[in-house]
C-alpha cells in the first residue's frame, strides 16, 4: 500500500510538472469585471429645525426634524405618552389618544412656519391660549405648550432654525440654550434654561453691568462683587442653600443656578394663599438650618425675605432653600433704601440705626427670619410704610409690630411666642439661631424626619449626578481662595429682586 501511494504521489508530481510549464507559455488573459452592485445609498439624517424641552415630570425632550409628529397616549404616535412614569401622573387620563400634532411648512421667501394642530377636546394651549380642535396655531421661539389645563405646561418650543442666543457669550450659548424669563428687577433679570448635553433645567441669572454704573445706583461697589457672591456660592455645600452650577462673563454677568420649581415662597404666603402652621414650621426649621450654616462659615445674608426664599416643588411638602447671598455695605439709612432695590420691611433696628458697615453683626439675620415667620403665619407683614402713624423706621427701631387678632386666633402660642423674640429690639435679648432651633415649637419630630426623607430622596435623584463637585467659573482669578471654612463677609453682590 505504502508503494502504491508513493508511486501514485510521483506520477501526479510529474504530471502537474508537465502542465505547469505548458500554462506558463500561454497569453495571459484578464478576468472580465463583474458589474458594481448597487447600493441604496442612506439619505443623511435632516438636521432638526426644532426641539421641544420638556417641563412637566414624565415628559422628555424630542428633536423635530421631520415635517410632521403625533402626540398623544396611542402607542403609535411619534411621541407617545404611553411611558410608566408619565402614566402616573394626574392629568394622564385627560391625554387624548392623538392629543395635538406637530407641523412645519412651507412659509413666504423661502422660509418655513411651524404649527401646533390641535385635536383633543380636554384642550391644548400654546403661551395659555387655547388653539381649539381643528384648529391651529404658529409656534414661536420659546412658546409654551400646555395640556388640558393652561397651568400644566409641559414643553417649551426651540425654533433651532432662529439664532436668538446671539446677545449671550459664545461659552454660555455652547452649553445652554435660554429661554423664557423667569422674573426681572432693577438689577437684571432671571431666565429659564436647557443644558444642551442633558436637557437639565436651570435658571439663569444675569446681572446688568450697565446698572452699576448709573446715577440711580452710585453706592453699589464695583461690579466684582458679583464674583464675591460666586465665590461664596462655589464654597457653601447645604441642601438648604441654593447651588451654582457655572458662572460667564460678557457684557453682562450670568451666573447658572439650579432651578427651583416651586417659585418664591412669597407667591404662597400673599392672601388668598395661606400656609398651614405645620408647613410653616417645616419650611421655618429649613431656614434655620441654611442660615445656622452660613454663620457657621462666617457670613451674614443681610438680606432675607420671602423673594430669596425658594421652593424645590409645587407640591407643599418640598425643600426650601436661600438665594441672593451678599448684601452691600450699609453706608446710611439713605443708600440702604437704595440699595436694596425694595422694601426695607425685613431690616433690623441696627442697621437703620447704624450709620456705617459697623453696629450690626448676624443678630440681623434671626430678625429678618422673624418677619418671615410673622409673615407666613399670618399673611401680612409686621412693619409696613402704609401706616402712616407711626413711620415704618419707628414703627421697626420701636419693635411695634401690627398685631390683629383675628389673624392670630387659630395659632398656636408657642408659634407667637417664637415670632415676639426674634422681633426683639435689644440685640444681646434677640433670640440667636441656635436658640430659635432648641425652642420649643420646633422640636417637633414629625419635622424632623420629613425633613431626613426629602434629603434622602433627593441624594437619591439630583445629587447623585454631581455629588460632591464643586462648580468652577469659565473666567480665571488672580486669587483663589483654597479654605472653605473661613469665608470673608461678602460685599454687595447685585441681586435680582421682585
Amino acid at each position: 500500500m505504502a508503494g502504491r501511494e508513493e508511486g501514485a504521489v510521483a506520477c501526479s508530481s510529474s504530471s502537474s510538472s508537465s502542465s505547469l510549464s505548458s500554462l506558463e507559455t500561454l497569453p495571459a488573459q484578464e478576468t472580465p469585471l463583474l458589474p458594481p452592485i448597487a447600493e441604496e445609498e442612506e439619505e443623511p439624517p435632516q438636521p432638526p429645525w426644532g426641539r421641544l424641552f420638556a417641563l412637566a415630570p414624565g415628559f422628555r425632550p424630542f428633536e423635530c426634524a421631520s415635517a410632521e409628529c403625533w402626540f398623544g397616549r396611542d402607542p403609535g404616535c411619534g411621541y407617545s405618552f404611553c411611558g410608566p412614569d408619565l402614566a402616573q401622573t394626574e392629568l394622564y387620563r385627560q391625554y387624548s389618544k392623538r392629543h395635538f400634532r406637530l407641523l412645519r411648512e412651507p412659509g413666504p421667501r423661502n422660509s418655513h412656519v411651524a404649527y401646533l394642530e390641535d385635536h383633543s377636546a380636554n384642550g391644548t394651549f400654546v403661551n395659555d391660549r387655547l388653539v381649539g380642535k381643528g384648529k391651529r396655531l404658529p409656534l414661536t421661539h420659546n412658546a409654551h405648550i400646555a395640556l388640558a389645563l393652561p397651568r400644566n405646561k409641559v414643553f417649551v418650543f426651540s425654533d433651532l432654525t432662529v439664532d436668538s442666543q446671539l446677545e449671550y457669550p459664545k461659552e454660555l450659548r455652547e452649553k445652554y440654550i435660554i429661554s423664557k424669563t423667569l422674573g426681572s428687577g432693577a438689577c437684571g433679570e432671571v431666565k429659564l434654561a436647557f443644558e444642551r448635553s442633558t436637557c437639565r433645567k436651570v435658571a439663569i441669572k444675569i446681572i446688568n453691568k450697565s446698572r452699576f454704573i448709573t446715577d440711580a445706583l452710585p453706592q453699589i461697589d464695583k461690579p466684582y462683587n458679583v464674583e464675591t457672591e460666586v465665590e461664596i456660592l462655589k464654597k457653601v455645600d447645604h441642601p438648604c442653600l441654593i447651588k451654582i452650577i457655572d458662572f460667564f462673563e460678557g457684557n453682562d454677568f450670568y451666573i447658572v443656578l439650579e432651578l427651583m420649581e416651586g417659585g418664591e415662597l412669597f407667591d404662597r404666603v400673599l392672601p388668598p394663599a395661606r400656609l398651614s402652621e405645620a408647613i410653616c414650621k417645616f419650611y421655618f426649621y429649613q431656614m434655620l438650618l441654611a442660615v445656622q450654616y452660613l454663620h457657621d462659615h462666617g457670613i451674614i445674608h443681610r438680606d432675607l425675605k420671602l423673594e430669596n426664599v425658594l421652593l424645590s416643588s409645587l407640591k407643599e411638602n418640598c425643600l426650601v432653600k436661600i438665594t441672593d447671598f451678599g448684601q452691600s455695605k450699609i453706608l446710611g439709612e439713605t443708600s440702604l433704601m437704595q440699595t436694596l432695590c425694595g422694601t426695607p420691611n425685613y431690616l433690623a433696628p441696627e442697621v437703620l440705626n447704624s450709620a456705617g458697615t459697623a453696629g450690626y453683626g448676624k443678630s440681623v439675620d434671626c430678625w429678618s427670619l422673624g418677619v418671615i415667620l410673622f409673615m407666613c403665619l399670618s399673611g401680612y407683614p409686621p412693619f409696613s410704610d402704609q401706616n402712616s402713624q407711626p413711620p415704618l423706621r419707628e414703627q421697626i427701631t420701636q419693635g411695634e409690630f401690627i398685631y390683629c387678632p383675628e389673624k392670630w386666633k387659630h395659632i398656636s402660642k408657642e408659634a407667637f411666642d417664637l415670632v415676639q423674640k426674634l422681633l426683639t429690639v435689644d440685640v444681646d435679648k434677640r433670640f440667636k439661631i441656635e436658640q430659635a432651633l432648641e425652642h420649643p415649637w420646633l422640636q417637633d419630630k414629625d419635622v424632623k424626619h420629613q425633613f431626613q426623607q426629602l434629603l434622602t430622596q433627593m441624594n437619591d435623584s439630583e445629587l447623585t449626578l454631581e455629588a460632591a463637585t464643586l462648580p468652577s467659573t469659565s473666567r480665571k482669578r488672580c486669587h483663589e481662595k483654597e479654605d472653605k471654612e473661613e469665608l470673608p463677609i461678602p460685599k454687595r453682590a447685585t441681586q435680582t429682586p421682585r
